[in-house]
């Protein structure tokens, strides 16, 4: 038993040593085999997420967590108290969520994305337009749509700096901000007449 143990031993550790003498000498055939296999985006068509996705998965929460990692509470039992990230790793939380806010205004700009999923429609009619009707506004107006993006992508950068200088309180105005940005963005396109962003007579399609 111990002879065939130790053979077994033996042939695994010479494939381990062929494996990895193959690696060390240029020989790739696995990594050619896996790339072979994968579907051709250029062909098939590149797949995006829709603008709500992107918000919901990653730009919502992100900006919830930077907008919850500094301020004040006033509370009648406790007082007044100042909330700030304490840990190494809570401000590593703070920093990844503006790093997602960065980025998420990047995948904002980029062209292609559908407003919202297929069959979704407006969860309060008569304020916030159909996503065909907000699809129509962005191709009308598509340079203020990416400037929205664009000061997302800024804010997260400067979120990111305020991070790593532990600065709350350029946190907060970068916060507020932000929301500015949202704001701004969601009456210009997702409820613009009831906003007054835009006219109400002015019918959105092209």
């Amino acid at each position: 038993m111990r002879g065939l143990a130790a053979a077994a031993f033996g042939l695994v550790v010479l494939g381990l040593a062929v494996f990895l003498l193959g690696h060390r000498s240029g020989d790739q055939a696995p990594v050619r085999e896996a790339v072979a296999a994968a579907p051709d985006a250029e062909a098939n068509g590149v797949v995006h997420t829709s603008i709500k996705e992107v918000m919901q998965a990653i730009v919502d929460p992100s900006a919830d967590v930077l907008w919850g990692a500094v301020g004040t509470i006033v509370d009648n039992e406790n007082g007044i108290q100042e909330l700030r990230p304490k840990t190494e790793e809570e401000w590593s939380n703070v920093r990844n969520a503006a790093i997602r806010i960065l980025e998420g205004g990047n995948l904002l700009t980029l062209r292609g994305r559908d407003v919202a999923p297929t069959g979704t429609k407006s969860e309060t009619p008569g304020v916030e337009l159909e996503p065909a009707e907000i699809a129509a506004l962005i191709d009308k107006d598509r340079d203020t749509f990416d400037g929205f993006g664009k000061a997302l992508r800024a804010l997260g950068a400067e979120a990111v700096k305020a991070v790593d200088a532990k600065n709350t309180e350029a946190l907060m105005d970068i916060g507020t901000r932000m929301d500015n940005v949202c704001e701004s963005c969601h009456g210009a396109f997702w409820y613009p007449y009831v906003s007054g962003y835009r006219s109400p007579g002015r019918s959105p399609a092209p």
